[in-house]
């Protein structure tokens, strides 16, 4: 079975990058923005959604970054194959979601969300001196991360 994820790389001023905690199924996790393709879209209206939901942000999919071109475990499900599609984002308003300073800083709204779903999460802005592939958790998402340093 395969599973198809798309995720934003949003610069922010000074060229920081924006990340999600998220606290999923006991577990933390720091990533790119973004998520599950569903049936009948495409994949840069897949993350214009993912942003819209998460962020309550308008985005533009700006230039693909990268197409995962190995094969990666579902790290949820062994019977899973990820394959994860990368494009820049740019926020096309300016951003009213709540931003954290730390990592996984989840005010009471969002751990009421976390008992209710099972996960939750928050965002944050990385400064790029500070950005590295250890920035962010998941095995595709360091391949980006060193590929976004290298550019």
């Amino acid at each position: 079975m395969f599973n198809l994820r798309v995720y934003g790389i949003l610069l922010g001023e000074n060229n920081q990058v924006l990340v999600s905690d998220e606290f999923i199924r006991g577990s933390y996790y720091t990533k790119f923005p973004g998520g599950g393709l569903e049936f009948g879209e495409g994949t840069r209206d897949c993350l214009k959604r993912e942003f819209m939901e998460e962020m309550n942000l308008n985005v533009q999919v700006g230039e693909h970054i990268y197409t995962t071109d190995y094969f990666q475990m579902s790290a949820f499900n062994p019977e899973h194959q990820i394959i994860s599609v990368y494009y820049f984002a740019h926020a096309l308003e300016p951003i009213t979601a709540p931003l954290r300073q730390q990592p996984f800083d989840f005010d009471e709204r969002q751990l009421a969300v976390y008992k209710e779903k099972g996960e939750t999460e928050t965002f944050r802005f990385i400064s790029w001196d500070d950005f590295s592939e250890a920035s962010v958790t998941l095995p595709i998402d360091k391949v980006v991360a060193k590929m976004l340093k290298e550019m």
